[in-house]
Formats: C-alpha cells, sequence, structure tokens
C-alpha cells in the first residue's frame, strides 16, 4: 500500500510547479534580453554609419535599472523581504546585461577598503568579473580605455587632497560620467567603512523621476561657497553637497563638484541662467553625470 499522501506533499508538488515556472520565465526573458541586444546592435551600427562615428553598442541602463526596482517595490507585498527581492533581481539584471556584451567592473577597494568591494558585488552580482584597483584614478582609466564597464570609486569626500571627481571635470566623449550611486538598496553584509560609492560608466546621465545630478563647476575667479549656493538656488538649482578644489597656483581655477536635487542636462536653462547670474566671472560648467536617488527599505524588510 502506497503511504498516505500529507497535507505537505501537496504544498512540495505547488512550490515545485512555482519554481518551474519562475526557471521558465527566466528563460523566456533571456531569449527576449538577447532580441533587445540584437535591435540595439542594429540602430546603433544604423547611427554610427549616418554620423561616421561608430561605436560599441551600450548596454548598460542602469536609470532603466533603478526605475524597474522601484516599481517592483511598489507592488511588492507579503513577508517575503525586499531586501531580498532587490538582490535577485540586480542578479538577473546584471547576468542579463552580460549576454548582450561583455561586461566587467573595475573597483577602488585597496586592503584597507575591502568595503567597496562588498558594495559592488551585492550590487553587480556573484558572477560579474571584478577586478581590484588601488587608486580611483584607476577605475576611472580602466572605463576610459575599455577595460572596465563600470568603475567603483569613493562618494566624494571634502577632504580629499587630491579628489578623484576633478578627472570627470571634462567635456572630452571618453570621460566617464557617474551613473549611479551605491548601495541602492541597504548595505547588507558589506565590510569596514560605511562611506557611499559611485559607479563610473561611459554611458549617458538619464532621468528616472527622482534624480541628482552632478555639476563640475570651474571658476576663473574666487568665488564663496555661500554666493556660489546664493546663484545656484535663484537659478532653479538647488544644491545638496559641495565638495571643492583649488589648483596648486594660487591664480589657478577652483573647480567646485555640486550635487543638485534634480535632473539637468547640458540644454537645461537653468545652467545659462546659472552662468548669466556670475556676470564677468569665468565660469565653465560640465555634466559630471549624476544617479537615481537609492531606495530607502525598512530595516524591517530584513526581517
Amino acid at each position: 500500500m502506497p503511504p498516505p499522501k500529507s497535507p505537505l506533499d501537496d504544498l512540495r508538488r505547488e512550490i515545485d510547479h512555482i519554481d518551474d515556472t519562475i526557471h521558465d520565465l527566466l528563460m523566456r526573458r533571456a531569449a527576449v534580453v538577447e532580441r533587445v541586444g540584437v535591435v540595439k546592435s542594429q540602430i546603433e551600427a544604423a547611427e554610427g554609419q549616418v554620423s561616421g562615428n561608430p561605436q560599441s553598442p551600450i548596454y548598460l541602463r542602469p536609470a532603466r535599472e533603478a526605475v524597474i526596482l522601484r516599481r517592483l517595490m511598489a507592488r511588492h507585498a507579503g513577508s517575503f523581504p525586499a531586501m531580498a527581492v532587490v538582490r535577485m533581481w540586480r542578479e538577473m539584471i546584471t547576468a542579463f546585461t552580460r549576454l548582450q556584451g561583455p561586461f566587467a567592473v573595475a573597483v577602488y577597494a585597496p586592503e584597507d577598503r575591502r568595503g567597496f568591494w562588498d558594495v559592488a558585488r551585492d550590487h553587480f552580482g556573484s558572477v560579474v568579473p571584478m577586478t581590484a584597483v588601488n587608486s580611483p584614478a584607476a577605475a576611472i582609466r580602466a572605463v576610459s580605455e575599455g577595460t572596465a564597464t563600470v568603475g567603483v570609486v569613493p562618494y566624494p569626500a571634502e577632504d580629499d587632497a587630491d579628489p578623484w571627481w576633478r578627472f570627470l571635470v571634462s567635456s572630452d566623449a571618453r570621460t566617464p560620467r557617474v551613473v549611479a550611486r551605491l548601495p541602492f538598496a541597504g548595505r547588507g553584509n558589506a565590510r569596514g567603512e560605511d562611506r557611499d560609492a559611485l559607479a563610473i560608466a561611459l554611458v549617458p546621465h538619464e532621468p528616472t523621476g527622482d534624480d541628482r545630478t552632478l555639476l563640475g563647476i570651474e571658476l576663473g575667479h574666487d568665488l564663496s561657497r555661500g554666493r556660489l549656493k546664493d546663484h545656484l538656488e535663484t537659478s532653479g538649482l538647488a544644491p545638496t553637497y559641495f565638495c571643492t578644489w583649488h589648483a596648486r597656483d594660487p591664480s589657478g581655477p577652483s573647480i567646485h563638484l555640486v550635487e543638485v536635487a534634480d535632473f539637468v542636462d547640458h540644454t537645461d536653462p537653468r545652467l545659462a541662467a546659472f552662468a548669466g547670474r556670475l556676470g564677468e566671472i569665468p565660469v565653465r560648467i560640465n555634466i559630471v553625470g549624476g544617479y537615481a536617488v537609492p531606495l530607502h527599505l525598512s530595516t524591517s524588510s530584513f526581517q
């Protein structure tokens, strides 16, 4: 006689069916992503022929990734931890991006700053190739030269004597831009320091509906931060963070990294309004990039 069925048997069969369905959907999603990659390659090849400047296709879309995760968190319900959902989707996003083309990460992670490695691994997943570098400049160089798709560098600090971000204050098309702030959904099990990181890449800064933009403002004359802040606010560019670097030559320019609480691109009329308010002060403004404002999940999402 076969053993009597337990109520657990039916539940386990239901779990097996759900697992099969999830797996089927993952394989279906992979097939769609591969088609997306083909279409993107065709579009960008055609645009390169028209412009006479063919470039490698861009597959990384940090803004879209943020929108996807925000949408999922807005609909999430039940006891399954929200943090776990984000980690699962982060693994999938990077894995699917790698289906479309090469993807590697260079992380500023010297021996005493391993927390940046953990934050990068949490965000980009467990299978993406990652290389530790000993300086932010090395991460920038890896992205510029194409040996890495993404670089992970420390969030700027006021006391940085030789700040890495000044190398991004450039209009050169091969200069990486800030594209994300890490962690995006909580620190997880990152070791060491709790300083945030920024991801840089050769992709454009795109709006998500809740963004920060980083402006590199180079001034030919000295101007107090108070006056600079007033001019920015009056122009509709509310600053949320400042860092300043002065050239060694006292007569040289000062460069301010200003984080603005909005999405700003090169066509934004507020930039022209700000430059106009400076009057005779020589100014050069570069958009260093930006990021989608990270999720703020409650600690109960771990429980």
